[in-house]
């Protein structure tokens, strides 16, 4: 055991946890953590130009990896700043362990300068949180905090450190064994006669369906949900923070369901006799009104890791808590054993021809043209350009939308958005995550011209640290989602939605010493895009897409109605 001060004690432990990179942006109240990093070499610190992406681009490297995310930011304005990314982190369950620095701690509660309670502000979005009173439990505490983040329900997890802790000094114990706490033992093995009567259900079922949310993804799952999907025989729909947890171009998906699902994956989703819900919860922009949701009578199967999201929004007949990789290797089993014993399986031939009638309305299918670009057709040609291989993170509004729609997602972890927050401003940093995560990898970020400015300063930070994204602007002058809402839903009445000071984003890019290109004729979308891609593969390239201003994003079920009222295209406005 060797006397180490508090700083040196959280760089330790650290490297120790196998952190190899760390977002951050100093301040007063972390600088003597800072003069720690400055004094080792086991991981790398990418100083960001905002707190908030630094928390967005720690989130995206957990995203995309099976790594945790971790942010150092300083006191008072630094946490406030990184609220935002850890709520959005906190929506999505995304492991991730948030150090900020605090006033001393004689000093806490007297308005010191830069002081704030990040204790009490972060509670309502963060797994748990941590205030380091002694420094002789600052080791055990970031230990416990990447354990936390970790184990059950992952999420991010905050450790507020004062001053004088980082300064304080004492003997530092290495890590030895698992990190155990008795107040918290989340629950991993799903229970077995739950299985067997959820199996049982599954062998009578005549129009089953296997929804997807993106606990498969975080819990690692991707193989035991396609050997599930296999065995059954079913249609499998993924949910927006689902997609690539089973493959976007295999026969059995039928797509997204959802406020702007495909006409195939709701109509299923609503006359299937048996659901199978694995790592998701029934969020009210997959299944709309919960009453017409429930007009027809269906048996459910819920598998999630937290039992406070089965029967929250939908009640389910058979509950299965536990880790959604465990459940499904036990239930497979006792699955393909059941289907070897049994001769009597009901066919899902009709199933299926009914299926086909729905994919038949094509309902993703829009009007191409020769001289407006479409925002659909751009992400299609990224699609094509990168062979569907590509790392792709994105902002939220139209943009977004269209790339779940569009890029077809054949792995996990590849799609990097927000989810449940819908937080605006995420796309640049987020790729600023993927790309530490995953160096030589293609990363492109879907964009509108609102949602990048929000963290437009980022540049910066990829230029300095020599990250070579590609930006694919939809710029159609307005903050499209808003726009489409209000010509549906406001009588076309656009109150400040259409933005007309934009910046020439071409010599902004530049400016930063990036490439930029602007394209307006659909005959270029493809060439640029796979300009960017090869020509300048080492550099960030934004290419600022000057689209259609008066396409909208269907099909769309509108807030409050049922999955089947679902509006497909301009003509059921």
């Amino acid at each position: 055991m060797s006397e180490l001060n508090g700083a040196d004690i959280v760089v330790r432990t650290l490297a120790d946890e196998g952190v190899e990179h760390v977002f951050g942006y100093p301040g007063g109240a972390v600088l003597y953590i800072y003069d720690a990093i400055f004094k080792q070499d086991r991981f790398q610190h990418i100083l960001v130009r905002h707190e908030q992406a630094a928390v967005h681009a720690a989130d995206a490297y957990s995203r995309s990896s099976q790594k945790v995310g971790v942010a150092l930011v300083t006191s008072g304005p630094g946490v406030t700043n990184a609220v935002t990314g850890i709520a959005t982190a906190y929506l999505d369950s995304i492991p991730m362990v948030i150090i900020s620095g605090q006033v001393s701690t004689q000093a806490i509660g007297e308005d010191a300068f830069q002081e704030c309670d990040a204790i009490g502000i972060t509670r309502p979005c963060v797994k748990h949180n941590f205030l380091v009173r002694d420094v002789r439990d600052l080791a055990d505490t970031i230990r416990k905090a990447f354990f936390i983040a970790t184990t059950g329900r992952p999420g991010p997890v905050l450790i507020d450190i004062p001053k004088d802790i980082t300064t304080a000094t004492c003997k530092y114990t290495p890590k030895r064994g698992e990190v155990k706490m008795r107040s918290y033992a989340p629950v991993t093995k799903g229970h077995q006669g739950q299985i067997k009567k959820a199996v049982q259900i599954l062998n009578s079922a005549e129009r089953p369906l296997i929804y997807v949310g993106g606990g498969v993804v975080l819990g690692n799952a991707e193989n035991e949900l396609n050997e599930l999907v296999k065995l059954s025989g079913a249609p499998c729909t993924t949910t927006l923070m689902g997609l690539g947890a089973y493959p976007g171009t295999a026969d059995q998906y039928i797509g997204m369901p959802g406020m702007h699902g495909t006409y195939e994956a709701n109509m299923t989703m609503q006359n299937c006799d048996v659901l199978i819900a694995v790592g998701a919860r029934f969020d009210d922009r997959v299944i709309g009104n919960t009453r017409h949701f429930s007009q027809n009578p269906r048996k459910i199967i819920h598998i999630d890791i937290d039992p406070s999201v089965i029967s929250k929004r939908v009640k389910v007949d058979v509950p299965i808590v536990g880790c959604v990789k465990d459940v499904l290797v036990e239930f497979n089993e006792l699955y393909a054993q059941s289907r070897q014993e049994s001769q009597n399986q009901p066919s899902l031939n009709d199933w299926w021809k009914q299926i086909n009638v729905w994919r038949g309305k094509n309902s993703l299918a829009y009007a191409k043209s020769d001289e407006l670009i479409k925002p659909q057709f751009v992400v299609e040609s990224l699609w094509e350009v990168t062979g569907g291989n590509a790392f792709v993170t994105s902002d939220v509004g139209q943009h977004q939308m269209w790339a779940a729609q569009y890029y077809k997602f054949n792995k996990p972890r590849r799609w990097i958005n927000s989810g449940g927050l819908g937080t605006m401003g995420v796309g640049l940093p987020y790729a600023m995550g993927v790309q530490m995560a995953n160096p030589g990898q293609d990363v492109a970020v879907i964009t509108g011209e609102g949602s990048i400015q929000m963290n437009i300063q980022e540049l910066s930070t990829c230029k300095q640290y020599r990250l070579s994204p590609k930006v694919l602007c939809l710029n159609n002058r307005y903050l499209g989602m808003v726009r489409q809402w209000q010509q549906i839903d406001y009588g076309s009445r656009y109150s400040e939605s259409y933005v007309d000071a934009l910046p020439d984003f071409v010599k902004l890019v530049e400016s930063y010493g990036h490439v930029g290109l602007e394209i307006d004729k659909p005959a270029d979308v493809v060439p640029a895009i796979r300009e960017a891609f090869t020509t300048h593969k080492d550099r960030l390239v934004f290419l600022n897409f000057i689209t259609d201003q008066t396409e909208n994003v269907f099909p769309m079920v509108k807030a409050g109605r049922g999955l089947t009222e679902m509006l497909l295209g301009p003509d059921d406005l």
